[in-house]
């Protein structure tokens, strides 16, 4: 039985990956730090869900801790690590950037260090669509340059990827960086878009719809990106022979066992047609407050998943209408409304 420890198991995104291991016959050992970024009540109950299996383990502690990640972290003696943990939030990173670098660069080091002292046989790490920036040819190919982040939240994920190669080909480390393009679905967090226009549009409160809802998102159901992840789990990186013709479209260093992949629905999708699915899934018309584009914002996100394809032959499908189906359905029992 494989055993991998999951950083912010509590999240959105863990705690679906952390069910789909578990169905899937891994040990799975938690650790979140369950910071009150938003409501930590959300957090708890993905973990009291998750407790429910034998094969999990929880465990409370912060990024920045060294001394109690690698305690957990010898302890456990992990055969893969995936690293979701961060500081999430785009707009929160303008607030706040002092949370971004403690959390998403002390924090990622903390764990490149227990994963080479463990010398793991897999490192996963989270980066974020964001960090293409202010690229305009769409889609988003991996290889693409992602030297223009518009954030602080992107410039501290584009440091882990730098980071993770670094270490990938200091200590022959395989390690892939995944990133994410709009991620929603049950369990989501309440600062994002899905949750926030849901929870206005069943209460009659006007919602904020960023410059007028000529925005595209490549809206990627949490079910199709963890399965991504969990299959790329064994499309372990390695340095290929010079003789070797490398894959098509592969993002693989040609100096480190190290990977970025995208992880995307491979469509994108009007902002505006966005909200016309979540009022016919609530039965109600929004009330639409339409404002100009927000700081640091970008108008499309729009992931080439060929090489995800390539690696592990799965490709995201769920359509954003059966998306919004089960986000919309699940609010619908947990906050009984």
């Amino acid at each position: 039985m494989q055993k991998v420890l999951v950083t912010g198991s509590a999240g959105f995104i863990g705690f679906h990956l952390s069910h789909l291991l578990l169905e899937e016959g891994f040990e799975v050992v938690g650790y979140d730090g369950m910071t009150d970024y938003y409501d930590v009540r959300l957090k708890e109950r993905r973990h009291q869900i998750l407790l429910q299996n034998q094969r999990f383990s929880a465990h409370v502690g912060m990024l920045e801790d060294f001394d109690r990640i690698h305690d957990l972290m010898l302890d456990e003696q992990p055969d893969i690590i995936i690293h979701l943990a961060a500081q999430a939030g785009v707009r929160y990173s303008l607030e706040n950037p002092r949370a971004y670098l403690d959390a998403n660069i002390v924090g990622t080091f903390n764990v490149l260090e227990c994963a080479r002292e463990l010398a793991v046989r897999h490192l996963l790490i989270a980066s974020t669509s964001s960090v293409y920036g202010a690229n305009e040819a769409l889609p988003f190919e991996e290889r693409d340059k992602a030297d223009t982040p518009l954030t602080f939240y992107a410039a501290t994920k584009k440091a882990n990827e730098a980071m993770g190669h670094s270490y990938a080909h200091l200590w022959k480390l395989p390690t892939t960086m995944f990133r994410f393009f709009t991620v929603y679905g049950p369990w989501g967090r309440p600062d994002m878009a899905l949750f926030k226009f849901t929870k206005g549009i069943l209460n009659g409160e006007p919602i904020d719809v960023y410059n007028n809802g000529e925005m595209y998102r490549d809206f990627t159901y949490v079910s199709d990106l963890v399965r991504g992840i969990r299959l790329l789990i064994d499309a372990v990186p390695q340095c290929p022979p010079e003789s070797e013709a490398p894959m098509p479209k592969d993002s693989l260093s040609p100096v480190a066992p190290f990977r970025i992949v995208n992880i995307g629905n491979n469509n994108k999708v009007k902002l505006a047609k966005f909200i016309d699915c979540i009022e016919a899934e609530c039965g109600r018309k929004a009330v639409r407050n339409y404002l100009g584009m927000q700081k640091g914002d970008v108008p499309a996100t729009w992931a080439d998943a060929t090489l995800l394809e390539n690696l592990t032959g799965y490709r995201p499908k769920t359509s954003v209408q059966e998306g919004i189906h089960h986000f919309v359905t699940w609010y619908r029992d947990y906050y009984r409304t």
